[in-house]
Formats: structure tokens, sequence, C-alpha cells
């Protein structure tokens, strides 16, 4: 399995990715589901060409891409970015945290069984 992670543009000028880094590598949360021979193929953010990006994590293999749980609690584009990303991958809105976030549940949407078995 491959994953990619989109965090918030704005909470990365502050923040170093530790808190989706370690829930990943550590299988925590979001990445509980996972085997421990899943990749992380990329770590990037909402800002500059969606599109572009898109085809580079589609090139890459990627079959889920995980919004970070700060686009999931700030971000007004929120259900926009997942179902638009939904179209080539599975998606799954949040990385750390619980999946009942404090504003909103976190949206998680399949595309070819890739999250059978995953909350």
């Amino acid at each position: 399995m491959k994953i990619a992670i989109i965090v918030r543009s704005e909470t990365l000028d502050k923040c170093t990715g530790k808190g989706c880094l370690n829930a990943f590598f550590k299988k925590l949360d979001a990445f509980a589901p996972y085997a421990e021979n899943t990749q992380l193929i990329g770590f990037t953010q909402d800002g500059g060409d969606l599109e572009k990006k898109i085809a580079k994590l589609k090139e890459l293999g990627v079959d889920v891409v995980h919004l970070s749980s700060c686009i999931r609690g700030k971000s007004d584009d929120y259900e926009r970015l997942a179902r638009r990303l939904s179209q080539d991958f599975a998606v799954v809105g949040y990385t750390h945290g619980k999946f009942d976030g404090r504003t909103r549940h976190a949206i998680c949407l399949d595309k070819g069984g890739a999250l059978a078995g995953k909350k």
C-alpha cells in the first residue's frame, strides 16, 4: 500500500509535520489499520498546483491520500478537496487524533477497495 499525506499550507508554515509523521511511522490513529510494509510516498501541502500534484502521486502509484487533521479542523475546503482527490485515490480525512474530530468527523472515501476493513 502506498500513501501520501496532504497538510494545510498555512499550518505547515509553523508545523514540523511531527503529528502526522509520528502517527504514520508508529501506525497510530488513522494509520493503525495499515500493514508494516505500507509506504509513505508523498508529504505535501494543499497549496500550489493540485492537479500537478495529483498527476505525480498517480505516477508514483499512491493508493490512499490522507488529509491532515489540521485540514479537517481548519480548512473550509476540506470536503471539496476530499471529493476531488477521491476521483483518483481512496481518501482518509485525518492523520492523527480521533476519527470524530472536535468540529467534524473524518471523511473516508474508498476507491477500488483500498480502505476495506480500515477506519
